[in-house]
């Protein structure tokens, strides 16, 4: 039986590790995998009356084909404004704006494009990773720091540092897996 202090330790190591799943998920969303995608622009922030506002929370994104994105702004005179910030984001897309709306071809990913798509999303695991591990040395600080102060028997730290590794393993191998889904959709012709 753990003390309550270090159950609270394991569990607010268990939410940060979750947040870091998350954020990985939104991450690797934003990395096109062969269709169009309204996610493929989230990250796309549009200079807008002198604030950098996210794209979607001035204009509707849709993607009607598969190879196609719809971006309709809300307010016609950002028409050049989100343009400008599409090509500005380097995702090797082309926007072409009519007037009212702006349509993003989504051209057919190359052999080389897939694999640099690859290389970052395996950047973003292993950032990713790297994260979980951090978590790991401060909840592992944290229950030492809790043992020494509340007088409690090593073998509380010890199986305390198990149940936080076992943790620490289940995010990596999750991260592994949503890793290997990406890369599998990615490669796919």
């Amino acid at each position: 039986m753990l003390d309550e202090m270090i159950e609270l330790i394991l569990e607010d190591a268990r939410e940060h590790m979750d947040k870091t799943l998350a954020h990985l998920k939104a991450e690797l969303n934003a990395i096109r995998a062969g269709r169009a995608s309204p996610t493929m622009l989230q990250n796309v922030r549009v200079e807008y009356y002198g604030t950098n506002t996210p794209l979607n929370q001035m204009a509707s994104v849709s993607a009607p084909q598969p190879d196609l994105i719809v971006v309709t702004p809300w307010d016609s005179s950002a028409l050049q404004a989100v343009e400008k910030a599409i090509i500005a984001e380097n995702l090797g897309l082309n926007p072409s704006n009519d007037g009212s709306i702006i349509r993003v071809p989504v051209p057919p990913l190359s052999e080389e494009r897939r694999r640099d798509l690859v290389k970052s999303a395996r950047k973003h695991g292993e950032d990713a990773k790297i994260a979980i591990r951090n978590i790991r040395r401060h909840a592992k600080d944290d229950i030492k720091s809790t043992q020494e102060e509340e007088h409690l028997s090593e073998d509380m730290r010890y199986l305390a540092e198990d149940k936080l590794q076992q943790a620490t393993n289940d995010y990596v191998g999750k991260i592994d897996k949503i890793l290997g889904r990406k890369e599998e959709e990615i490669m796919e012709v």
